[in-house]
C-alpha cells in the first residue's frame, strides 16, 4: 500500500486546510475555489485525497515572525499584561492625594496596599509569561481569533452572495 492510499488523520486534513488558507491569503486561490477545496479537505480519505488539493500551489514554509515583529509582539503582550495596573495605582494615589488636602495633612499613603502586593505580582507574571514564551502564544491566539472571524464572515459571504458587506 503506498502512502496516497494510506488513511489520513484530522491533524493531516488541518494541516491542508492551513495551506489552503495561506493559499487564498497570498490571493492564490479565489474564495470560492478555497471554500470548494477546504470542503474537500475536510471529507478527505487518504493523502492522495488531500494531496490533489494541494498539487498546483507551490509548496509554503512556514511563516516565521522576524525578530522586530517578535518585539513588537512582547510590547504588546506588556501593555495588554500592565494595562490596568497604571491608572488604578494613579486613581488610588489621586484619591489619596485629595484626601490629604482636604484633611490638611499627609495622611497615611495606603495605595502602597493597592501598588505593592499588585505590582509583585505583576512582575512575577511577566518574569514566567516570557520565560514560557506567552507573547507568542497570546499572539497566536489573537490570530486565531481573527482567522476564525474572518473564516465566517467569507462564508456568510458565499451564502449570501447578493447582500453588501462592511
Amino acid at each position: 500500500m503506498g502512502r496516497e492510499e494510506m488513511r489520513a488523520a484530522d491533524s493531516d486534513r488541518q494541516a491542508v486546510a492551513d495551506k489552503l488558507r495561506v493559499a487564498l491569503d497570498e490571493g492564490r486561490l479565489d474564495l470560492h475555489e478555497y471554500d470548494e477545496r477546504l470542503q474537500r479537505a475536510y471529507a478527505s480519505k487518504t493523502y492522495g485525497d488531500l494531496q490533489q488539493l494541494l498539487t498546483d500551489l507551490p509548496a509554503t514554509l512556514p511563516v516565521q515572525p522576524a525578530p522586530a515583529m517578535a518585539d513588537h509582539v512582547t510590547r504588546r503582550w506588556l501593555m495588554h499584561i500592565w494595562a490596568s495596573y497604571f491608572p488604578t495605582v494613579g486613581i488610588t494615589t489621586v484619591i489619596w492625594v485629595v484626601s490629604s488636602i482636604a484633611a490638611q495633612e499627609l495622611l497615611y499613603f495606603w495605595p502602597i496596599w493597592v501598588a505593592g502586593p499588585w505590582g509583585l505580582i505583576l512582575i512575577w507574571q511577566t518574569i514566567g509569561g516570557l520565560a514560557q514564551q506567552e507573547p507568542q502564544k497570546w499572539q497566536a491566539k489573537l490570530d486565531r481569533a481573527e482567522r476564525k472571524k474572518q473564516l465566517k464572515k467569507e462564508r456568510k459571504a458565499l451564502e449570501n452572495p447578493h447582500e453588501e458587506t462592511d
